[in-house]
């Protein structure tokens, strides 16, 4: 037998030893971490030597904002009104005709709903929100004409995507129509408006204490809306106290008599 073939006799014996050990992998003396956690991978996605890494996503294309620029936004109320009637950026269309707000500058209420009602047409409030708002202005002593009622959508809108609404910065067009009419009092009905108000509405409306708008601050009272008024006696009540605790339990009549 050659000195090479002896010696692959050798290391297959040596194999055929191990193997009938067992023993069929390779072992380091060097400790490794099976129990450890593995390592991150890098961020980014990894390109080969010698090629261009591919271009970063574009960011998302920006809403357009309601009402377009703020520099062409009407500066006084009478022509605020024209404008809330034909303004195509204030919404995308529907089926319920847009209502303009009813009422003059300086209003001693100005009362704020999130849109007109149902069977609105000509006359904001036309139905039986309107009906109950009415009621309860009558028991506060406070003249029609002394009243300024707006909504913050132009139209009936059951779904409205109110987190959209506030990116397009539907919140600073109402401080705008605010700033226009001047109120001495604001009575906010209707929890989808607390965060164009810059409110939190996870505090709850009562935490709501005024609005700030354009160059001023008006104070402020915020409730359920007309609809959930409607339905619940005790909703109706508690606006009824906290209307009390808010004016000192004072009528129009009253205080300018």
């Amino acid at each position: 037998m050659s000195r090479s073939s002896a010696l692959q006799a050798d290391i297959a014996a040596a194999l055929d030893w191990w193997r009938e050990a067992g023993v069929d992998a390779v072992f380091a003396d060097e400790a490794k971490g099976w129990l450890a956690e593995p390592a991150e991978e890098p961020q980014g996605t990894a390109v080969a030597p010698g090629r261009p890494a591919p271009p970063a996503a574009p960011p998302p294309p920006e809403l357009p904002k309601i009402g377009g620029p703020r520099e062409e936004w009407p500066r006084d109320l009478a022509a605020f009104r024209t404008w809330w009637l034909t303004e195509l950026s204030l919404d995308e269309g529907g089926l319920a005709p847009r209502v303009a707000p009813s009422g003059e500058t300086g209003a001693e209420l100005m009362v704020l709903v999130a849109m007109p009602e149902e069977g609105d047409r000509e006359t904001l409030l036309s139905g039986p929100g309107g009906a109950l708002l009415d009621s309860f202005l009558s028991a506060a002593g406070i003249p029609a004409s002394q009243v300024y009622r707006a909504a913050v959508l132009p139209r009936h809108t059951p779904l409205a995507d109110w987190p959209s609404l506030a990116d397009q910065g539907l919140g600073a067009l109402l401080a705008h129509h605010v700033a226009l009419v001047r109120p001495k009092r604001l009575l906010v009905l209707g929890a989808n408006i607390l965060p164009l108000c810059g409110h939190d509405p996870a505090q709850g409306a009562q935490k709501l204490r005024s609005f700030n708008h354009e160059g001023g601050r008006v104070p402020a009272l915020a409730e359920a809306g007309l609809e959930r008024l409607l339905g619940n006696w005790q909703l109706r009540g508690r606006l009824w106290k906290r209307w009390l605790d808010w004016t000192d339990g004072q009528t129009w009549d009253e205080g300018h008599g």
